[in-house]
């Protein structure tokens, strides 16, 4: 009758509960027709209209814990108990499979107090039937009320705490999932980056320098040359290429500079950047020209591991991030006043998790010809630095 259970055990529970109350009636009509006791019909009736409606109960769909159809079957089932037990001494071994529904039907607030009073009834049934008082008439009821309640309490705190495993394990298989997906996610952003650093570094470049050099040679030619068509054409296809692997290298870029400028992916960084006290501040220093995409991600990867060190072990008050543009580099400074640490005393990865290290952002820098240089001592922060080369333009190739 209990909706929340339906596990094997729990319907064995109940088979066992209706087999022993089924047996108990039973037992009570046999020993009252085998001592030819003068009540031995009535016994028989009441026993019979107890069984039916205990029976009819489990087959009502309205008779269910906690509401009012239960109580009304269990106070029907009560009463027919009480006649049975005026008319039998026996009767009162029922009282054990009541106990259990009453506290199964009842709220406990309701269900303790049934309990009590039929322990009570049972053991002024054998009193008023024996005519005699005995350890035992008092100690089997309250024994068997006590061992129901103590059955029925353990039960339902095992079940609480089935469910907040149940609750547990639901949230741990979501949370694997979801850090599977961000996994997945991660490796599909290193592709797309690793992808677009090699386009630029190979094909971008090398049709960067096969445009240069046919137009060196379309501009020593002749006007009439037989040969100035072709180099001509092969120029052209050359740029058209080039154009074509520059727009690949920007469709593989990553999401937060997709939509703007590397200041502002900085600057939203910086925005979305939580830790408890912790503020950090974006500024940018020179006047901003555009950048490659690989510079670009790789500044943007070096602001993103430096502030990730410094929320996971500065414990920083402040962190400000610095782009900083010049006549022939640009420079991001990543500087907080955290507890710092002894770069020459301690392994340049403990500030990172391998892909987000110290030792990640120096290779990072170095792929582009730049620097990367730490500065910190405990207890008086850290700062980052990287500087890259700016590109040369092809205007300025061709000059």
């Amino acid at each position: 009758m209990d909706s929340r259970s339906h596990t094997h055990v729990t319907a064995a529970l109940r088979l066992c509960l209706h087999a022993l109350l089924m047996g108990l009636l039973a037992l009570v009509v046999v020993r009252t027709a085998s001592e030819d006791a003068p009540h031995t019909a009535a016994v028989v009736v009441v026993a019979a209209l107890m069984a039916a409606l205990y029976a009819a109960g489990p087959l009502a769909s309205s008779v269910q814990p906690g509401n009012r159809a239960g109580a009304v079957w269990l106070a029907g089932l009560g009463a027919l108990w009480a006649a049975l037990l005026v008319l039998s001494p026996d009767a009162l071994w029922v009282a054990f499979p009541l106990y259990f529904l009453q506290l199964h039907i009842l709220p406990m607030r309701w269900a303790l107090p049934a309990v009590v009073v039929t322990a009570g009834a049972a053991i002024t049934s054998f009193v008023v039937h024996r005519q005699e008082i005995e350890p035992g008439a008092f100690i089997g009821p309250l024994i068997g009320a006590a061992v129901a309640v103590a059955t029925v309490l353990g039960y339902d705190a095992l079940f609480r705490e089935s469910e907040r495993r149940r609750e547990l394990i639901v949230e741990l298989v979501a949370t694997r999932a979801d850090l599977a997906e961000a996994e997945r996610t991660a490796g599909t952003l290193a592709e797309r980056e690793r992808l677009a650093r090699e386009i630029h570094d190979t094909l971008a470049q090398g049709l960067s320098s096969i445009q240069l050099l046919l137009r060196a040679a379309e501009r020593s030619l002749p006007e009439d040359a037989p040969a100035a068509a072709h180099v001509r054409a092969a120029r052209e296809a050359a740029q058209a290429n080039l154009a074509e692997a520059r727009s690949f290298v920007r469709a593989l870029t990553p999401p937060d500079l997709e939509h703007g400028s590397l200041a502002a992916a900085l600057e939203r960084l910086c925005a979305r950047t939580t830790a408890p006290d912790l503020t950090v501040r974006f500024a940018v220093s020179g006047t901003p020209v555009e950048l490659p995409t690989p510079y670009e991600v790789a500044l943007l990867r070096t602001a993103q591991s430096a502030l990730a060190n410094t929320v996971r072990h500065a414990r920083a008050g402040r962190a400000e991030i610095t782009l900083s543009f010049m006549d022939t580099s640009v420079a991001l400074d990543v500087v907080d006043d955290g507890q710092g640490f002894d770069p020459s005393g301690a392994p340049v990865d403990e500030r990172g998790d391998g892909g987000f290290g110290l030792p990640a952002m120096r290779a990072r820098a170095g792929s582009l010809g730049g620097a990367l240089s730490v500065e910190s001592a405990p207890g008086q922060g850290t700062a980052v630095a990287v500087t890259l080369p700016l590109p040369v333009t092809e205007a300025e190739r061709a000059a």
